[in-house]
């Protein structure tokens, strides 16, 4: 019996004709179908007299496919100028490292008007994002640790760390980030002109067709779309006020003060009061209920048709501090201005708001847990660049992937796909890659680049 993990040889140098990052290379083509490189180049100013021998656009967009391959640092971009096969001429690190120190914060906003450019074309494509359905963005900070006290703004946080204190907003149907604003450390979770600022943002990323009526005092009658914006209780009233200014509608949780505990307090021990609560799917939430009080508080200084829902499950370890003390449930709430739909349905629309625990894990497995300068413009550029890479992804992921695939998570692809290994053969005068024999997602790929030639 052969117990050896390997098979036994001679390794050397020198070897021609293979490339190990196929998958990468048709996420470039795709983004070269939607013509990102291009449209990122119109947004960066030339800094000199002559063009850059590395255009600005395509720049960032290898480093996109360098973030999407788990690339963490400007170094990393070396691995792709490796193989000139399959990507051209690629930008040395140090290339990489200037082009970042020249992206202030103007800059990076042309660039998300670019980003929002691209957006327009996959979206009108995707199914997720067509239709007349109400358009759903969700707001969330999140503590980023550095280990470092060297680089710019970093500050100690409220958990007891140190590093940056982000906020973002994602597109609920596609996961992707629409806006990013880089803050201290030490930034409030509750910084009601930040929650608001990044919303504009999100708002400016969206189509045309879909951002119509939702700037601030626009003409309810414009709107095609509704727009609605969920967020934990960082946000509050002011917040929800904003929104209605710009014909959104909100989701808030709801914190804890003395008219929800009295509400709660009426209605805790009133079986008929509560209605079962249901998950995701619409399967019954054993030992969790639901129920509407907004009659029971004072929402006069909230929005007109603010409601108040509470929902109670059973204690578990681990639980957050609930609304309303008891030791058999914690309890937990939100306000919404929500129309037409039941307590029920309301609750489980609220709880998917956890999908922004996702997204997040997502980018700091792919870059956003690593800012590799000391300058706070440059580090906020990388971050607003790791999150143009991931909602690249996504596209892909939407547009030319099916299955597992078309969900899976940024070290599945890796492994899986972007880093898929074949040998380049010469034969009329083309040039073909010829995936690895046995390569599981070998089909997944070939699909792809056909699914890419379609885009027009």
């Amino acid at each position: 019996m052969n117990a050896t993990s390997t098979t036994r040889l001679r390794v050397e140098t020198g070897g021609e004709g293979v490339v190990a990052h196929v998958g990468l290379h048709c996420l470039g083509r795709f983004a070269d179908r939607l013509g990102l490189a291009d449209l990122l180049s119109a947004r960066i100013p030339v800094m000199s007299e002559r063009l850059p021998v590395h255009d600005r656009g395509k720049v960032l967009t290898q480093a996109m496919l360098m973030m999407a391959g788990g690339g963490e640092a400007c170094s990393d971009i070396e691995k792709l100028r490796a193989q000139p096969a399959l990507f051209a001429e690629v930008p040395s690190d140090s290339t990489l490292y200037r082009t970042f120190f020249q992206l202030d914060a103007s800059t990076v906003a042309g660039l998300w008007e670019a980003v929002a450019q691209a957006r327009a074309q996959v979206w009108s494509r995707a199914a997720a994002t067509t239709g007349n359905a109400q358009v759903v963005l969700d707001i969330d900070s999140s503590l980023h640790q550095i280990h470092s006290e060297n680089k710019e703004l970093t500050g100690p946080t409220y958990k007891g760390g140190f590093g940056f204190h982000p906020v973002y907003c994602f597109a609920d149907a596609t996961g992707e980030t629409l806006a990013v604003r880089l803050r201290p450390g030490n930034a409030g979770a509750n910084n009601v002109i930040d929650l608001v600022g990044v919303l504009d943002a999100a708002i400016d990323g969206l189509p045309a067709e879909i951002a119509a009526g939702h700037g601030v005092g626009d003409d309810p009658g414009l709107v095609r779309r509704p727009l609605q914006v969920r967020s934990d209780s960082a946000a509050g009233r002011t917040f929800a006020l904003a929104c209605r200014a710009r014909n959104v509608g909100f989701a808030v949780v709801a914190r804890s003060n003395e008219q929800i505990h009295a509400a709660i307090s009426r209605v805790a021990y009133d079986s008929t009061a509560w209605q079962p609560a249901v998950r995701q799917d619409g399967d019954v939430r054993k030992g969790a209920a639901v129920v509407e009080v907004t009659g029971l508080v004072d929402l006069s200084d909230w929005p007109p048709g603010t409601r108040l829902i509470i929902r109670r499950e059973p204690l578990h370890p681990g639980a957050q501090q609930s609304l309303f003390p008891s030791e058999c449930y914690r309890y937990w709430g939100h306000y919404t201005d929500t129309a037409g739909s039941d307590a029920v349905e309301a609750d489980r629309h609220m709880r998917a708001h956890a999908h922004v625990e996702d997204n997040i894990r997502r980018l700091k497995d792919s870059a956003a847990n690593r800012f590799p300068f000391c300058d706070f413009d440059a580090n906020s550029a990388w971050l607003a660049t790791v999150c143009m890479a991931d909602a690249l992804v996504r596209w892909f992921q939407h547009l030319c992937l099916s299955g597992p695939l078309a969900a899976a998570e940024p070290k599945t692809l890796r492994w899986a796909l972007w880093h898929t290994p074949a040998r380049i053969v010469h034969r009329a005068r083309a040039r073909i890659v010829r995936v690895l024999d046995g390569w599981p997602t070998a089909p997944a790929l070939l699909d792809a680049y056909q699914r890419i030639d379609l885009i027009t």
